[in-house]
């Protein structure tokens, strides 16, 4: 390894490309190598469950930069090409065509693949994922030809594919092995609001239901489900979650978490080889805010790992991650969450979450045993989640009814909160 030898970013997504940009605006002026799977620019991904499925044109709408940043700031650009391995002791990487490329540093930002289904192989016909651009234009292709579509997952995704899906005037059904929609992101009682939403919109969800068998068949899918019930549909989206692309890294001999297969990074996305690091989904890294090592899948995080990654293999200092923060757009709303769901948590909701409204303004807030706000929820309310970053900065106790008193603004809620009470001692 030679300091001349350039940063290696291993993968074109959120990540890789932002990790990019970092190392540009934080004053790196040598070699920067970003090699990529797909052929696209890289993209935004949030869309392709969205926008994307219902408008061709905005697949030329998504780019993470604008045209001609990577011209402009001297990133190389390999493209449709793919790194099978990584030496990370003499910092020397093999591309699939052969060549090689010694590197100083290496970012691998290889995010994740969509979960498939044993005997339905990607390219089964009738049946789609969701995880890349070519993805997202095979299924709006299949969707300008059928009136109907199955969706496996009431996850973010599928949830998304379905409103997108109704939007459109496609008959849905959903089918989900949980109990309830988003188990793992939001508590009951807004899994309730949900799920009774995405029936007014006119989705068939089915919850608490399993899949005993699935086969291709002459005119599509065909579901065989546990209650003895069969589904034929002529679309099947499978929404069943992602697994981490680690292949590369684990050959490479680097940590991977034993419980979420992440690759493992430290607070400045340090792997366990020194001139390796890591951003994105294929990551698993301590949550303060959760109190435990997981594997974070959202756009924000993506971006804050490349940025604190990109400062670490220049040695500079950076600002420690923000609170994690998610959105998602279904069914006429735009939910985003700051913070993260933990057993135990109180919950209030601010407005009325049984006022039937075509455009609703709700805040949930969930509080701990301390009475400190752990993660909260907004419906169409993005600019009050906003208000209540200080809470989740300072770790204060607060009085949630009084903040979910629509008597009372909220922003003077959150000052009386901010000035009542010293700040418990960090997490």
């Amino acid at each position: 390894m030679a300091e001349s030898d350039p940063i290696l970013i291993v993968g074109a997504g959120q990540a890789g490309a932002t990790a990019a940009a970092a190392l540009r605006s934080g004053g790196f002026a040598g070699r920067i190598v970003m090699v990529g799977r797909e052929a696209p620019l890289p993209y935004e991904r949030p869309p392709l469950s969205k926008a994307v499925l219902s408008d061709a044109a905005m697949d030329d709408r998504i780019g993470i930069h604008p045209a001609g940043f990577h011209g402009e700031q001297s990133i190389e650009l390999r493209l449709g090409a793919d790194v099978v391995a990584i030496d990370a002791k003499t910092s020397v990487a093999r591309l699939d065509d052969g060549s090689t490329l010694p590197f100083s540093r290496c970012l691998l930002a290889t995010g994740g693949h969509a979960r498939a289904l044993p005997g339905l192989p990607a390219g089964t016909p009738g049946m789609h994922l969701i995880r890349t651009l070519a993805d997202a234009q095979g299924l709006r292709e299949a969707m300008a030809r059928h009136g109907s579509m199955v969706v496996l997952g009431a996850g973010f995704l599928g949830l998304e594919v379905a409103s997108t899906a109704r939007a459109m005037g496609i008959g849905v059904t959903v089918l989900e092995s949980a109990p309830r929609v988003l188990p793992r992101a939001v508590p009951p009682a807004f899994s309730d609001w949900l799920q009774q939403r995405v029936r007014d919109a006119g989705v068939d969800l089915r919850l608490d239901t399993r899949c005993g068998s699935v086969a291709p068949v002459p005119d599509g899918i065909a579901l065989g489900l546990e209650d003895g019930s069969r589904i034929q549909t002529p679309l099947l989206v499978v929404a069943i979650g992602q697994s981490p692309e680690v292949a590369l890294a684990r050959d490479s001999g680097l940590a991977l978490h034993p419980g979420n297969g992440g690759i493992r990074i430290d607070a400045q996305c340090r792997t366990s080889a020194p001139n390796v690091f890591a951003a994105g989904d294929c990551t698993s890294q301590h949550q303060p805010h959760a109190g435990l090592e997981m594997r974070l899948e959202s756009w924000q995080s993506a971006n804050e790992q490349a940025r604190i990654a990109a400062a670490a293999m220049l040695g500079i200092d950076a600002a420690p991650a923000a609170t994690p923060w998610f959105w998602t757009d279904q069914f006429g709303c735009n939910v985003q969450m700051m913070g993260l769901p933990a057993e135990g948590l109180a919950y209030r909701w601010r407005g009325d979450p049984a006022a039937a409204a075509a455009m609703p303004k709700l805040l949930m807030l969930g509080t701990n045993a301390d009475g400190r706000l752990r993660h909260a929820i907004a419906v169409n309310a993005g600019g009050d989640l906003r208000q209540l970053r200080p809470l989740f900065d300072a770790a204060v106790p607060i009085d949630a009814a009084r903040l979910c008193d629509l008597s009372v603004p909220l922003r003077q809620g959150v000052r009386d909160a901010l000035a009542a009470k010293p700040a418990l001692l960090p997490i």
